[in-house]
């Protein structure tokens, strides 16, 4: 394969459901990267969605995409169950990933993936899109401006009514509301406020599968500072995150999509308010990390290091275990 400057990337996706046509689209609108090849277990819908979104390519095999020498970079598009096994191939054949959130279903998992990256040296990364969005660095930057003062509560929300979708309630797809809508919660919190969890406790509601729908999980940190999370698959919420600080407080509307950020007094007086520039779809900020780290060589992303993937999955494994929601891989 010839030396690339990356100024255009060649894009294969690995699945072709829904999550997988938002990155397609953001592909045919984005300038420097190109929708080139399309895998499902499918020929039949990978030919059709190759036709729908312009690929040039269309595989009916997971394993014919990843042998292709013309993809630079491989986003993983199937659900967390499914994100293991074909990335590990990818890895294995010299083929940078994107891997959709939740990186795997598991930690052990996550290591395996992270360790061979390091081996091959091969860049792989997790596609938890508001790592990457500029909504991080501009409410940092409140945050920094002391405008709140010190910060000793954080609590965010995220829910909606996703109960019905097979993927939700199947443990062999590794169901539940965390992996799916609490990872965003997690990493809201973890990418403003890094610090170590002195201690966490929790509790959840389940479904008939064993699945869990709702839960409620509250952080200590060990410098005192506590974080508040619920997240649901079964009802509708604000999906706003609260920074509360000793000057003040800072409310971030939709979290797992951050569109504004407005910092108050306590008088609930504006101090500052800053929006999310437009987007495509929002996809956009995490190919462009990518392209920087293929560009520069990496591994891994600084938006996402390796460590924070696997601590993360850590945390999920444990608040799993907590509940006894257990995945056929684990």
């Amino acid at each position: 394969m010839e030396e690339r400057d990356y100024k255009t990337v060649r894009v294969g996706i690995l699945g072709a459901g829904h999550i997988a046509e938002k990155m397609s689209h953001t592909l045919n609108i984005l300038e420097g990267w190109e929708a080139y090849a399309i895998a499902s277990r499918s020929q039949e819908k990978a030919d059709k969605f190759a036709k729908d979104f312009h690929f040039q390519k269309a595989y009916g095999s997971y394993e014919k995409l990843i042998q292709d020498d013309n993809v630079d970079l491989i986003y993983v598009a199937t659900p967390h169950s499914h994100h293991w096994a074909p990335t590990r191939l990818a890895l294995q054949n010299g083929k940078p990933c994107l891997v959709e959130k939740a990186f795997t279903a598991n930690a052990r998992e996550a290591k395996e993936l992270l360790d061979l990256s390091k081996e091959k040296g091969v860049f792989v990364t997790e596609a938890i899109w508001t790592r990457y969005q500029p909504m991080r660095q501009i409410i940092r930057e409140m945050l920094a401006s002391d405008v709140i003062g010190k910060v000793k509560l954080v609590t965010c929300s995220l829910g909606y009514p996703i109960e019905q979708k097979e993927r939700i309630q199947r443990p062999e797809l590794c169901g539940g509301a965390l992996l799916d809508l609490g990872v965003y919660g997690i990493n809201f919190v973890r990418m403003f406020f890094p610090g170590r969890w002195e201690s966490i406790t929790s509790q959840c509601t389940k479904s008939q599968t064993g699945m869990d729908m709702t839960e409620c999980i509250s952080v200590r940190y060990e410098d005192g500072l506590m974080a508040n999370m619920q997240f649901s698959a079964v009802c509708v919420n604000d999906r706003y995150g609260l920074i509360s600080g000793e000057k003040g407080y800072m409310v971030i509307e939709n979290i797992n999509n951050p569109c504004r950020a407005t910092a108050y007094d306590k008088f609930g007086n504006v101090l500052m308010e800053h929006f999310s520039p437009q987007q495509i779809t929002g996809f956009e900020y995490e190919l462009e990390a990518c392209r920087e780290a293929l560009q520069k060589g990496w591994t891994e992303s600084p938006y996402i290091p390796h460590e924070e993937i696997l601590q993360i999955m850590e945390i999920m494994d444990e608040l799993r275990n907590e509940w006894g929601v257990v995945f056929p891989m684990d």
